[in-house]
C-alpha cells in the first residue's frame, strides 16, 4: 500500500548519531545487535562532522551519541566537541562499563550530559541481560562517579518482564539519580527474537521532530526503526532527507500502525522511545516531543 503523507516532515530539534556497532557487551535486548565483533560502519570522520554541520543548519539543537558503545568510536570525542562548538547540546548514551579520563573531562563541560541503561539492582539480573559477569559493578560505580562529578545523568530501567523495577528505582534514587525512566525490551535486533521488524513495537513518535543517522549514513525516524530508510547523508544533504517525502511517509506509517494509543509505564507516564525517553538531553522532565 502506498501511503500519502499529510504534510512534509518538519526538521527535527533532536538527532541520534548512531556511531557504531562496536560494544564491550552483548545485551540480550540490544536493538541493533551490537557487540565486540561490531564495527564502526562506513561513515568517516569527515562524514560525521559534515552531518553535524548540516544538522545545526536545520535548527537541530540537541544530539545524542549512541551505538553500540559510542565512546569506543575513535572520532567520538571530536564529534562531540564539534557539536558543542556549534552550540548543540550533546548527550552520550553509554553502558558506563569503562569511561576514560578524556571522556570524564568532556562530560563535565557545559552542554554535555550522560545517559545509561540499568537492568536491575540485583547484579545477577543486570549481568544476565548484558552477558558479562562484572558489568553491573562497573556501571553502578560509574553512575556514582558521574553523580559525584555533577554530570547531568539520566538512567533508564529496562526489563523484559518488569521484575525488580520498584527495587531498582529505589536504589537509583538512593544513589542520587533524579531522572529515572522505565521501559520494556523493544522487539528489534536481539530483542526481536528472530521476528521481522514492524512499526507496532515503536512508541509512535518516531520521526516527529527527531531522526537517527546510522553508521552507514542512512537516516531513519529513530534508532529502533533503521529498516525504514529515508535517505543517506553520504549521498544527499541532511535537510533534504529530513523534510523529504520518504521521511514523511515513514512517519505517517508509524503513526498509523500505532493508532491513538501511547506507550505508558506503570505510572501512566508516556514512554517515548527509550533510549531517549526525554528526547531533550540535559533537560529534566521534558517528556520527549523534543522541547525545552
Amino acid at each position: 500500500m502506498t501511503i500519502t503523507p499529510d504534510a512534509p516532515s518538519r526538521a527535527p530539534g533532536f538527532i541520534w548519531l548512531d556511531l557504531t556497532r562496536k560494544c564491550q557487551l552483548e545485551c540480550a535486548h540490544c536493538y541493533n545487535e551490537s557487540g565486540p565483533d561490531g564495527d564502526h560502519g562506513t561513515m568517516t570522520r569527515a562524514d560525521w562532522l559534515r552531518t553535524i554541520d548540516q544538522a545545526a543548519d536545520t535548527g537541530t539543537r540537541h544530539i545524542q551519541l549512541i551505538g553500540g558503545e559510542p565512546t569506543l568510536h575513535p572520532d567520538a570525542l571530536e564529534i562531540a566537541e564539534h557539536a558543542l562548538e556549534l552550540g548543540l547540546s550533546v548527550e552520550v548514551y553509554s553502558n558506563l562499563v569503562h569511561v576514560t579520563p578524556q571522556w570524564w573531562s568532556l562530560l563535565q563541560r557545559p552542554g554535555m550530559s550522560l545517559a545509561t541503561s540499568y537492568y536491575g539492582s540485583d547484579p545477577d539480573q543486570h549481568n544476565a541481560m548484558t552477558g558479562r559477569p562484572t558489568s553491573h559493578r562497573h556501571t553502578r560505580a560509574n553512575i556514582v562517579r558521574a553523580l559525584e562529578a555533577n554530570i547531568p545523568l539520566r538512567v533508564a530501567i529496562i526489563t523484559s518482564d518488569g521484575t525488580g523495577v520498584a527495587e531498582t528505582r529505589a536504589e537509583l534514587a538512593q544513589l542520587g539519580v533524579a531522572r529515572i525512566g522505565v521501559d520494556h525490551v523493544r522487539p528489534y535486533g536481539r530483542g526481536a527474537q528472530a521476528q521481522e521488524p514492524d512499526c507496532t513495537g515503536l512508541c509512535g513518535a518516531c520521526g516527529d521532530g527527531r531522526a537517527s543517522v546510522a553508521p552507514d549514513g542512512s537516516v531513519s525516524p529513530c534508532v529502533f526503526s533503521t529498516w525504514i530508510s529515508a535517505g543517506n547523508v553520504r549521498q544527499e544533504p541532511l535537510a533534504d532527507i529530513l523534510t523529504g517525502h520518504d521521511m514523511s511517509n515513514a512517519r505517517t506509517a508509524i503513526q498509523e500502525a500505532k493508532g491513538p494509543d501511547k506507550d505508558e509505564d506503570d505510572d501512566h507516564t508516556i514512554i517515548t522511545c527509550e533510549p531517549d525517553h526525554w528526547c531533550s538531553p540535559g533537560s529534566p522532565g521534558s517528556i520527549c516531543n523534543p522541547r525545552r
